[in-house]
C-alpha cells in the first residue's frame, strides 16, 4: 500500500491500469497486445507508462510477469479517501 501523497492517474493511465486489474497476472508481451488493442498504444508507449506506474508503486513487474501491487479496490478506496479529505 502507498504511503506517500495519493496516487493520481491520468485517464490513459487508469485506462491501462485497468487492463492489467482485468488480465493479471500477464507477461509483458501480452500487455503490450492488450494495450494497442485497446489503446492504440505503441510498444514503447506501454513500456514507458507500466515503468512509471511500477515506480508509482502501482505494479510490478518481476522478469516480464506484470501484477498488481495495489488491487482494484485499494486503488478505488484511496480516491474516495482523498475526495473525503479534499472536500
Amino acid at each position: 500500500m502507498l504511503n506517500h501523497e495519493p496516487l493520481r492517474l491520468a485517464d490513459g493511465e487508469y485506462r491501462f491500469a485497468c487492463l492489467v486489474w482485468a488480465n493479471e497476472p500477464l507477461c509483458s508481451g501480452q500487455l503490450v497486445v492488450l494495450a494497442n488493442e485497446a489503446l492504440g498504444w505503441k510498444k514503447s508507449t506501454t513500456y514507458t507508462v507500466l515503468k512509471k506506474l511500477c515506480d508509482r508503486g502501482l505494479f510490478r513487474n518481476d522478469g516480464g510477469t506484470v501484477t498488481a501491487a495495489v488491487s482494484r479496490e485499494e486503488f478505488h478506496a484511496m480516491q474516495s479517501e482523498r475526495f473525503v479529505e479534499e472536500t
